[in-house]
């Protein structure tokens, strides 16, 4: 089976937090990612990589502090807090993934939002070609203007989430067929 069909989100609770992630892995992983469809070659993607125990405290600090500076103090959710504080400190990489969009190209931004989703895609379908486990989250504190700010990115930037990466803890799970029949999704234009 391909691994577009046997690729799962693994959560970074689910990832052994003690084996790491060699820098030439990630990297081989972006390349991989790098190689996305892009409309007019703009490349939009944006990867800020955390992968030291005190790189990814210092994530998770961050993200608390932004949850918690656009939150009002009445609808804060301490499992929401509690959640942003021990993934990243969990998972061996944590990538923050932006878009970069040009105000007034030639290129609409909902094109290059996609070409990173492209991106992102390819990052986690190359994660698990090498037995790594990957999970694309999107908390509103890690997909804000405030986070593209803490990450030092200015204005043209478009925070699409992190990608957590790491080796599961109990190794890759079983596809599940979970799908609805394909034959429900497609229309077949004959004339």
């Amino acid at each position: 089976m391909s691994i577009y069909r046997t690729r799962r989100s693994i959560k970074p609770l689910a990832m052994d937090p003690q084996r790491e992630v060699s820098r030439e892995l990630v990297m081989a992983l972006l390349e991989d990612a790098h190689w996305a469809p892009t409309h007019g070659l703009t490349q939009p993607w944006r990867f800020q990589v955390f992968a030291t125990p005190a790189a990814r405290a210092r994530l998770a600090d961050g993200l608390l502090s932004i949850y918690d500076a656009t939150t009002p103090a009445a609808k804060r959710d301490e499992q929401k807090r509690a959640k942003l504080a021990a993934a990243p400190r969990h998972a061996p990489v944590v990538i923050a993934v932006a878009a970069r969009v040009e105000p007034g190209g030639k290129i609409p931004e909902w094109e290059e939002v996609a070409a990173v989703s492209c991106a992102a895609q390819n990052l986690m379908l190359s994660a698990h070609e090498h037995g790594l486990g990957s999970y694309w989250s999107t908390p509103p504190a890690a997909c804000c203007v405030e986070f593209a700010r803490w990450l030092g990115l200015d204005e043209t930037h478009r925070m699409l989430g992190l990608v957590y990466l790491g080796w599961p803890a109990d190794g890759q799970p079983t596809p599940q067929s979970v799908r609805a029949p394909l034959a429900e999704r497609v229309t077949w234009h004959e004339a």
